[in-house]
Order: C-alpha cells, then sequence, then structure tokens
C-alpha cells in the first residue's frame, strides 16, 4: 500500500516525493553580476513623512562608514531620488542586465525617472506592473557588489511593500514617522505587517521633530512635542533616532547635493543597529 501523505515534505520518506511537492520560494536572488549582502526597506503607512528623505541619509552616511551602497526607488509612480543626488544620466544596459546610475560618491541606484526623457512626465501604471518594475529593478540590474542595497518604498501597506517583503531577500526596514499622534498609529500599520510577514523592524526614525531658531538656538516644536521614543517603546523597535527640520538640508536637495548635508550624528543609533543586526540566513 502507498504510504498517505502528510503534507509535510521534511519528514517525507518517499523518494522524489518531496521534489515535487514542497513549495517553491518566490523570493529573487540577484543576477549573475551582483552580490548583495544585506536588503534594507524605508517604510511608513503614510506619505509626507520623509521616506525618501531618510533612505538618502541612510545610504549617505553608510556610504561615508565605508561601505558599498545602492539605492532601490520602488516609489516607481513618485520618485524623488534622483533629484536629490543630483543623477540625471538615463539608465542603460548591457547584454546581461541593467546598469545602475551613481551618484557623486559611488551610491548606485536605478529609479523610474531615469527612465522618462522628462523627469516631470507622470507613471500611470497600475499596481501589477509597478510589482514587475520592482522585481526587476532587484534582479535583473547589474548591482555589482554591495554591501547595503536600501529599498526606498512608497507610502501605505499595499502593492509594493507586498512585493517588496513577498519577492526580495530583505532583512529589515527602517520606518518613519513624524511627530503627531496620527502618523504614529499609521505608521503601527506597516510594522504590524513586517511583524506578521516576519521582517525584523530595526529602527524608527522621527523626521521633522523640531526646529531650531538661528537666532536664539532653541528648539521648537512645531508639530508638537516628539514622540518617536515612546512609539518605538509601544510597538518594541530597537532604535530611535530624530531629524529636525532643517532648510540646509531642503537646499542641498534642490541642488542634487544630499551627500554633503551632515547630520551630526542624529542617525547614530538606527545606523549602528543596521550595522550589527544578527541577520538571518537567507
Amino acid at each position: 500500500m502507498a504510504e498517505e501523505c502528510s503534507h509535510s515534505c521534511s519528514s517525507c520518506g518517499v523518494e522524489g516525493c518531496g521534489d515535487r511537492t514542497a513549495p517553491q520560494s518566490n523570493v529573487l536572488t540577484p543576477n549573475s553580476r551582483s552580490s548583495i549582502k544585506h536588503v534594507i526597506g524605508v517604510v511608513s503607512g503614510k506619505g509626507g513623512v520623509g521616506k525618501s528623505l531618510v533612505t538618502s541619509l541612510l545610504a549617505s552616511e553608510m556610504q561615508k562608514r565605508g561601505n558599498k551602497v545602492g539605492i532601490l526607488d520602488a516609489d516607481v509612480t513618485g520618485p524623488s531620488i534622483p533629484k536629490t543626488f543630483g543623477v540625471s544620466n538615463p539608465l542603460t544596459a548591457d547584454k546581461d542586465g541593467i546598469l545602475p546610475a551613481q551618484t557623486q560618491s559611488g551610491i548606485k541606484m536605478v529609479s523610474t525617472n531615469l527612465m522618462l526623457p522628462e523627469d516631470d512626465m507622470p507613471v500611470a501604471w497600475r499596481g501589477p506592473v509597478v510589482s514587475n518594475a520592482v522585481r526587476q529593478f532587484f534582479n535583473e540590474v547589474n548591482w555589482g557588489e554591495l554591501d547595503y542595497l536600501f529599498v526606498d518604498m512608497p507610502p501605505g501597506t499595499s502593492d509594493v511593500l507586498l512585493t517588496v517583503f513577498q519577492s526580495l531577500p530583505i532583512d529589515g526596514i527602517v520606518t518613519v514617522s513624524a511627530p503627531q499622534e496620527l502618523v504614529a498609529m499609521i505608521v503601527g500599520k506597516a510594522v504590524h505587517l513586517a511583524q506578521e510577514m516576519d521582517v525584523e523592524v530595526l529602527g524608527l526614525v522621527e523626521n521633522m521633530a523640531y526646529y531650531v531658531c538661528d537666532e536664539c538656538g532653541k528648539k521648537h516644536f512645531i508639530f508638537g512635542e516628539p514622540q518617536g521614543e515612546e512609539v518605538a517603546k509601544h510597538y518594541n523597535i530597537p532604535a530611535c533616532a530624530t531629524l529636525p527640520i532643517d532648510p540646509e538640508f531642503a537646499h542641498l536637495c534642490d541642488q542634487g547635493r544630499v551627500e554633503d548635508y551632515d547630520v551630526k550624528g542624529a542617525l547614530d543609533a538606527v545606523i549602528e543597529k543596521v550595522e550589527t543586526a544578527e541577520f538571518k540566513q537567507k
């Protein structure tokens, strides 16, 4: 009598059975010209809190520390990463895949805005097309050797976030908030989704936490008292950092010189967590 299938492929004793019935992983692997040690997502459940800003600063700081860094701009319909770095050269390709653009300091990047004839041309794509573009940006790009690939996500917990969590070998996420209770609640949605999908939440960056008066040096909490530490504690997030409202940063972004911005150690807690995290084996 044939042995009844228990649907437990790991303990199955029937020769060849596991090869037929074991579920196949949907996680993509980089192409043959790419070696990516860690993939870090930058997320929030709400728009307008500064995910691209945080992605740019994290990538710049990690590059300054001697790491080889890339940015995958997964905000396909609203890309802003190339502008902040002053990158405008269109993407090219060879027989092995897409060649990423590079910033002045050597950060590699791909973005839909580097594929358009004009940078203000809209990208009117439906969800499945956007998700496929994100997959191609990962496994059809010749990334070379990277220590960290940062993925700048669009807001929300829908198509692209699910695509990244399910299709990319994501090691962890950094979530971004602003000092408002409503924003903190919505950020919690992204944190809960990450936890449900077994993705580690590495840190929280509270953006626009305060403004420092250039005359008296006093901190002004324009959007209310910072809540980052409290939110991080509530959601059991191990590291928290705060960023001010700084006109100098906006000025440098407009000039495409985000790499020249000095964060003055503001992101150290989150960066150190990213660098020292004991990531799961892929």
